[in-house]
């Protein structure tokens, strides 16, 4: 080559080189809360109350299902089954959701499969908001809320919870936790596309009262404002409390789409099933991105699923029903955790449903040394010293907090507590001896 070709060459080389790579939809989400603590758990703990996973099996009749259907007669499990959700699913889900909404549903255009609840929500977010289109979310919020709705061009506008205490001296409770009406309809605009609502609620356990969703329907029929309605813990409510579907709010079948998951109804989150339902004018747009991206879910797992929701079809109500059994299971353990987090001075706030239990640390202050320079939360040191220490994982609760919120709110930390007993015990251990030692000292 030619000194000026060499020249040339470099020149287009070194331009390549200095582009940027990324997407613009892609800056300032890069940060995620789940990569940073799950390799703390994974070198650290002892014992994992962090990430929302049961530690404990699957029911025999969903395995015994998926068994069948991976070593059975029928050879076209293992291919490909229709895009939207294998027939035999969206058929039972329809049927169900029939019984949950009191309305008619055409399995072929008001389900649609997907993989994982995840998946129903990025569909949503894509299908459903355009650039400068706002979205209002609750405080706090499952993370991925945020970052899903600016990917898809939209703004994030927070609205939160606010904590108001007992004055009787009780434990607090995750209905303390409530909106203010004035608050939140300031932030309807002509601009507002849609709101998220995730009831029961990741990470505080709020199930949003009949009241709650009163106020929001009204808003959003007011506005015209879609309601995209995470309800993957629809299951998971305790102490007798009635989880409310909000498409079942007087105007909000046309505008809300539910979104569902196997993982958290079956405890089987690795198998990532998922599921979206609503009025086929939305789900439309929602079978449109799908098709354009993941196309299609595991066969395999949505046989078995199928069967599931057949099992649990009839025993819709009765007490051998795992819809009846589970939730039952999970107080108790809520329960024993409670006890456990109260008798060392952290300060429960007891959830009415979900696998979330927030807890108050502003005791253990002293406990925690400060880090020099660090701009992090005090929940954050206090989770990252906990488990380095004490071998406990736990996840700081301003991790579900918007940037410009997160530091109002740096004294709690979250725990799941669908776990085995052994689990829950270990936990129990790591906490009394943490407690024996503060006395001692």
């Amino acid at each position: 080559l030619k000194a000026s070709d060499s020249l040339s060459f470099l020149l287009s080389l070194q331009a390549e080189m200095s582009r940027p790579v990324q997407a613009r939809r892609l800056e300032g989400i890069d940060k995620n809360i789940w990569v940073e603590f799950v390799k703390l758990a994974a070198t650290y703990s002892k014992v994992n109350l962090g990430q929302g996973f049961p530690d404990f099996p699957a029911p025999d009749f969903v395995t015994e299902a998926f068994t069948r259907a991976l070593s059975g007669g029928n050879h076209m499990l293992h291919q490909y089954t229709r895009g939207f959700g294998h027939p035999p699913l969206v058929k039972v889900l329809a049927q169900f959701y029939e019984k949950l909404l009191g309305r008619d549903l055409d399995p072929m255009t008001n389900v649609m499969v997907t993989v994982g609840a995840y998946q129903a929500l990025f569909c949503c977010f894509q299908a459903l908001v355009d650039e400068g289109d706002e979205v209002i979310i609750i405080e706090p919020f499952f993370d991925c809320y945020e970052p899903m709705v600016k990917m898809a061009g939209g703004t994030p506008v927070f609205v939160p919870l606010r904590l108001n205490p007992p004055k009787d001296g009780k434990l607090m409770s995750s209905a303390n936790w409530q909106l203010d009406p004035a608050e939140l309809a300031s932030k309807f605009n002509e601009r507002t596309k849609a709101i998220v609502l995730n009831s029961p609620n990741n990470p505080l356990g709020k199930v949003f009262s009949r009241g709650e969703l009163g106020l929001i329907a009204e808003l959003c029929v007011k506005h015209d404002v879609l309601c995209i309605s995470d309800e993957v813990y629809e299951w998971l409510v305790y102490d007798g409390k009635q989880h409310i579907r909000m498409a079942s709010m007087q105007g909000m079948w046309d505008r809300t789409v539910i979104i569902g998951s196997a993982g958290k109804t079956f405890s089987v989150t690795g198998w990532k099933v998922g599921w979206a339902v609503g009025p086929d004018r939305l789900l439309q747009h929602l079978r449109t991105v799908h098709q354009n991206s993941v196309y299609h879910c595991a066969t395999i797992a949505q046989e078995a699923m199928a069967e599931g929701f057949q099992r649990e079809l009839m025993l819709y109500g009765k007490p051998e029903s795992y819809f009846v059994q589970l939730p039952k299971e999970l107080q108790q353990k809520r329960d024993w955790l409670v006890q456990s987090l109260d008798a060392v001075g952290m300060k429960p706030i007891v959830p009415e449903g979900t696998y979330f239990l927030v807890a108050d640390i502003s005791q253990f202050k002293s406990d925690v040394p400060d880090v020099p320079n660090s701009d992090e939360p005090y929940d954050y040191r206090f989770a990252k010293w906990m488990v380095k220490n004490k071998g406990l994982a736990a996840i700081p609760l301003s991790a579900f907090y918007s940037e410009a919120h997160k530091n109002n709110h740096t004294n709690f930390i979250r725990f799941c507590f669908a776990k085995e007993e052994a689990t829950l015990k270990a936990a129990n251990d790591i906490l009394q001896k943490w407690k024996q030692e503060k006395t001692s000292s």
